[in-house]
């Protein structure tokens, strides 16, 4: 399991200046866990984020030992999108939880390169339950499969581990290969509003300001 170093974090400090040090300010929490404002190596939390995501679990350090938890939440900065905040999830580790796990596409479909067709990621991502030290980091898609444009890959196809549920309709689809003329036609319909619906909508808020003015008055 990754290891990830933290210091508490005393309140009076300043995140600001934290930021300017390379370090993270963060929160740690759970339901067996009080509430603790803690602080990590900027350089080292993306590492170990690149590697875990938000569905495996890591070691949080620190001087009073090391806890089992998944990082649950991250603040990035709306303009230069650099992390600003993390959240630290101490969760049971005898209860399952429900996460959601990135779908990673490895191999050539043969449909794209014998026949010219366009591959199609209906799903990238999914939402599992397992319990804390079995969830997955990501789940491998393997899409050799797609030989000609009746092949797809769903939901049911997805390899994983026994412990591991995923919470999806198993007919639903993941991936597919299409003929690439479905797809430029598709684009250049026309979008079609629904007018009346539209229009009805408007009504119904006018009586409402209507009926609004009358009572005020």
């Amino acid at each position: 399991m990754l290891g990830l170093v933290s210091q508490k974090r005393n309140k009076e400090e300043k995140v600001c200046l934290l930021r300017d040090q390379g370090l993270i300010p963060g929160v740690l929490y759970g339901p067996k866990t009080k509430a603790a404002p803690v602080k990590v190596d900027e350089k080292e939390f993306h590492k170990i984020y690149e590697e875990a995501g938000e569905s495996s679990l890591i070691q949080l350090k620190s001087a009073e030992g090391a806890l089992p938890v998944l990082i649950k939440e991250i603040q990035r900065d709306p303009v230069r999108g650099q992390i600003i905040h993390v959240d630290f999830y101490q969760p049971p580790l005898d209860e399952k939880i429900e996460v959601r796990v990135p779908l990673v596409f490895q191999g050539e479909a043969p449909a794209v390169r014998d026949l010219g067709g366009t591959f199609l990621k209906n799903t990238q991502e999914v939402d599992v339950k397992a319990f804390p030290q079995n969830l997955p980091h990501e789940l491998i898609v393997d899409i050799s499969g797609l030989k000609t444009f009746e092949d797809k890959i769903l939901i049911r196809n997805l390899v994983h581990d026994e412990e591991v549920e995923i919470l999806h309709d198993l007919e639903d689809v993941v991936a597919q290969v299409v003929e690439t003329q479905n797809i430029e036609a598709e684009l250049e319909q026309p979008v079609v509003e629904n007018v009346e619906a539209v229009e009805q909508v408007k009504e119904e808020k006018k009586e409402e300001v209507h009926e609004e003015t009358k009572e005020a008055q």
